[in-house]
């Protein structure tokens, strides 16, 4: 077999995709003729791709390990002195390999879902298993024929292999892209499951209850991913960060956010049976974020420090992801009827799917001619081909359904004051945010498709923008907490929100009044974005971000702990309390609350997790806010002397050298004080690997406090006068993004702790949970706390210049000047002038310098570099014509969602007035006093409902 080794891995793959499709077809012949025997046959298929996959992934690790260069992608990302940790990561260390990871982890989720179902949910398990089977094929045929991480190179095997990306030898690479893996891929589950209740027509919540748990261990990871990916850029790319609004960053981000949606609408569906349409959407709309997330990464279609190279799997996506909405759009619009609460007749379902897709011919080819013909077709696009698109449908909708009933009766949204209405809103914010990422994401290939135009959107843009847009999502948490469903009486309303009231506005007061002797300002003034009143107006929302995001931290946090004061409050009234034991209580709060929260009914269990979830979230945007009052400074420093920086202050102690078999290490000593007192030291350096000697790698040195972190870059060392040209950063709070994301991860443990099956040993249901969760809980607390070495560049043949040399800014002035253009070399991934350190960049800030020297502004000094270059060049698109468009478009469609849920809303009240009349009363005392006692005795049974 050493003989045939390659053959036989794509031969592996091959035999994947013949038992995917047998079980594909059994599958679907089982939901049809619906006997047991095929469905069986169907389930050992899943099986036996479970296992061939898994074959597949052993035989690419035992490659690496026994150093097989003569398949391509083992010479391509390993060699022989790398150790055997790394060279089990250099699986999904490149494209071909990480696909293959990709389909693995697939296949963990698929047999784990196939032995969940068991005798379960027999109705939809042939569709489950169809639907998983068909990702199965797409990616196996990827990977047979585009992307076989088996094929062999042409001159045969090397001596010894290229070496994986120093980048990625470090621990978060060890465990960041397989914890988003399992984010992405999980999200399969819950769309498969979406896909058979719509094949099934059984649309209540039964597929969303069998799906619950895959859709938050998936979000769950989404998070954990997003949040490793901050940590990693933040200790390795050494420019002094944790979240660039990279394009790939932000297609993990994106599933995040409908995820997120999801998690909240999918409630109403289930405490008062609306939105089953919405959900539906939701759930292939998060799966479709993951696919498209992933062209964007394979494609190279977007410039990015984390993309793979340009290849043509890009096209592979487009069209299975082409395929994915036309399968659903069709299915969804054959389910029209049930989805929206009419009766299932055959004519109605051919109404509904003949109109859907007249809308959707009509929509693609105008949607072309105009973008070629109308001048500023981005805003008149949408608005031309709505209004006829919509016309067209009514027609032809009203034509065929003429002498069918349609009127629907269901349940409705009764008051604004109320979680159902507030949920509605978070998902309008949410889908808002995800459109405006996205629309700012693929900006660049729109501009260029459209206009024939090459722009860039960089950090700047996107922090000026979405900050608006997070603190409505951020007060919208708060607010649903307090609001009870279907309405909520003014009474409640002022009880629930006394108390985060005054924490809200108690934090605006002692912001204003000591804020600024702490360091942390309520205003912080930044430069604008666009010159003119636009510029201006986002300039003065952003100054004012600090004030608020804080205040509306307590306000959060005062409603999560409100929250759980009522809760033990009950528990101990009714006597609940008593079944936690005292030793617990006595060995600290900690042991007593989580057994509390475990042995909470699982309804309650769910909420509860939630708002520890919250809590996490309260801590992560507190750290994000920190951002607000970053402190940067550049400096030249001998050996002796002394910079202070804030209340820190740092003495270079010198530079020393350290080698081992691989590199030469220059470190450049400091001792730390804080406020007059030893903090601790700090160990800058740069890394020279000898197979990589022309790009030296740099060394983040932290100093972790609560308060803030000291974070200390060196550019180079002069060996002759030991001179040290270096980076300080002082960066607010960001600890508290870790201490929140490993809150998050409890509060999701507490939200899927199982449940006590009554048919099992109750030691085997106790061990089997125990081990689940302390197993999560480890690896959050690995994730969260673990110490590493940090490495701060891409190195390879047409990678990033991102800090593999020194980059010298002289003034606010300058920086101010370089973070608003890029490096237009054409050798990176059109890093800003302020961070790239390429040979262009030098000349381009060397002659930047220049203008300023000559009086020149830094408007004149931007227009003419776009003149230069055009406007690529830009780290923002310019405010003019149709490049308005990238923030226009999003900000319309946001608008026009929200009047859509108020006219939603208002259409649910009619509704609601017009089936429920007011019955005639007397106007006498005893009738009001009635009829306020069966109210509020209705309000009461809810509340027992709410709380198990």
């Amino acid at each position: 077999m050493w003989q045939t080794f390659p053959l036989f891995g794509s031969t592996l793959l091959l035999c994947v995709m013949v038992v995917a499709a047998y079980t594909f077809a059994v599958s679907l012949a089982a939901g049809t003729t619906g006997r047991p025997r095929t469905l069986q046959a169907a389930r050992f298929g899943a099986y036996g791709t479970v296992f061939l996959i898994a074959s597949c992934v052993l035989c690419l690790a035992y490659a690496f390990v026994s150093h097989d260069f003569r398949l391509r992608y083992v010479a391509h990302y390993s060699d022989r002195s790398m150790d055997k940790v790394f060279l089990f990561t250099a699986l999904w260390g490149g494209q071909d390999g990480s696909l293959l990871w990709w389909l693995f982890l697939l296949s963990l989720y698929i047999g784990t879902c196939v032995f969940v179902l068991g005798k379960k949910h027999l109705a939809l398990q042939p569709y489950i298993i169809a639907t998983m089977m068909a990702v199965v094929l797409f990616f196996g045929v990827l990977m047979a024929f585009a992307a076989n991480p088996f094929s062999t190179s042409v001159g045969g095997a090397r001596g010894d292999g290229e070496g994986l990306n120093v980048l990625l030898q470090d621990f978060y690479m060890i465990i960041h892209p397989p914890s988003l893996y399992v984010g992405f891929v999980g999200c399969t589950i819950p769309f498969a499951y979406a896909i058979a209740a719509l094949v099934t027509g059984r649309l209540d919540t039964e597929w969303i209850t069998a799906s619950r748990k895959f859709t938050l261990f998936s979000w769950l990871f989404l998070g954990i991913g997003n949040t490793l990916g901050m940590l990693w850029a933040y200790v390795e790319l050494g420019w002094g960060g944790y979240w660039a609004w990279d394009p790939v960053e932000n297609a993990a981000f994106l599933p995040f956010l409908t995820s997120s949606a999801f998690i909240h609408s999918v409630m109403i569906q289930e405490r008062r049976g609306l939105l089953k349409l919405w959900n539906i959407f939701l759930v292939c709309l998060t799966f479709f974020m993951t696919i498209f997330g992933t062209f964007l990464t394979r494609s190279g279609a977007i410039a990015s420090v984390h993309s793979f190279a340009q290849s043509s799997i890009g096209t592979y996506f487009l069209y299975f992801l082409a395929l994915a909405i036309g399968v659903v759009l069709t299915l969804i619009l054959y389910r029209w009827p049930e989805l929206r609460h009419l009766p299932p007749s055959p004519r109605l379902r051919k109404a509904a799917v003949i109109s859907g897709w007249t809308m959707v011919l009509l929509a693609a080819p105008g949607g072309w001619a105009l973008a070629h013909y109308l001048p500023w077709p981005v805003l008149t696009i949408p608005l031309l081909l709505g209004f006829t698109v919509y016309a067209g449908v009514e027609v032809v909708f009203r034509r065929m359904t003429a002498g069918i009933e349609t009127h629907t009766e269901r349940p409705e949204i009764e008051s604004i004051f109320s979680r159902e209405f507030t949920f509605v809103m978070n998902n309008w914010a949410l889908l808002g945010f995800m459109v405006f990422v996205l629309a700012a994401t693929t900006f660049p290939m729109i501009s260029e498709a459209f206009w024939n135009e090459k722009v860039t959107v960089g950090p700047p843009y996107y922090n000026a923008w979405v900050q608006p847009i997070g603190l409505v999502i951020f007060a919208l948490m708060g607010c649903g907490s307090l609001l009870g469903w279907k309405k909520t009486s003014p009474d409640a309303l002022r009880r629930n929100f006394m108390a985060p009231g005054i924490a809200f506005v108690v934090a605006i007061v002692l912001h204003f009044a000591v804020g600024k002797r702490l360091g942390f300002p309520a205003i912080a003034f930044s430069e604008p974005i666009y010159p003119g009143t636009l510029g201006q107006v986002l300039r003065a929302f952003n100054a004012v971000t600090p004030v608020m995001g804080v205040s509306l931290c307590a306000f959060n946090a005062a409603v999560i702990v409100q929250e759980f004061v009522l809760l033990f409050r009950s528990r101990r009234k009714s006597g609940a309390s008593a079944g936690t034991p005292a030793a617990l209580w006595y060995a600290g709060f900690f042991p007593g609350f989580l057994y509390t929260m475990m042995t909470l009914p699982p309804t309650s269990r769910r909420r509860y997790g939630g708002y520890i979830v919250h809590m996490g979230i309260v801590l992560m945007v507190l750290g994000f806010t920190g951002h607000s009052w970053n402190i940067d400074r550049e400096t030249a420093m001998m050996p002796g002397q002394v910079y202070q920086i804030d209340n820190y202050a740092l003495e270079y102690m010198g530079p020393r050298m350290e080698l081992d078999n691989s590199k030469r290490m220059v470190f450049a000593d400091f001792r730390v004080t804080k406020d007059g007192k030893f903090a601790g030291y700090v160990n800058p350096a740069k890394f020279i690997y000898k197979k990589n000697a022309e790009q030296p790698t740099t060394e983040v040195a932290l100093l972790h406090t609560l308060r803030d972190d000291l974070y200390v870059v060196v550019g180079a060392i002069n060996p002759q006068t030991k001179l040290a040209t270096l980076q300080f950063h002082v960066n607010p709070l960001v600890t508290w993004i870790w201490f929140g994301c490993m809150i998050l991860i409890l509060g999701s443990i507490v939200c899927m702790w199982p449940e006590l099956q009554p048919e099992e040993s109750r030691v085997w249901a106790v061990a089997r949970g125990t081990a689940g969760a302390v197993g999560s809980m480890t690896l959050g607390l690995i994730i969260a706390l673990m110490p590493v070495t940090a490495h701060a560049q891409s190195v390879g043949a047409g990678a990033s210049s991102l800090h593999a040399g020194t980059v010298h800014i002289e003034s606010p002035a300058e920086k101010e000047v370089f973070s608003a253009l890029r490096c237009m070399c054409g050798g990176c991934a059109r890093d800003l002038l302020s961070t790239c350190a390429c040979g262009t960049a030098d000349e381009a800030r060397d002659a930047i310098r220049a203008k300023m020297r000559a009086g020149e502004t830094k408007d004149q000094i931007v227009l003419a570099y776009q003149k230069q270059y055009g406007s690529e060049a830009l780290a923002i698109p310019p405010n003019t014509g149709a490049m308005r468009s990238i923030y226009a478009v999003p900000l319309a469609a946001i608008a026009a969602g929200g009047v859509g849920v108020m006219v939603l809303f208002r259409r649910w009240r009619g509704n609601s007035k017009g089936q429920q009349p007011a019955p005639k009363k007397d106007k006498g005392k005893d009738d009001v006093k009635t009829k306020r006692d069966e109210y509020d005795a209705r309000l009461d049974e809810e509340l027992r409902d709410l709380d198990d």
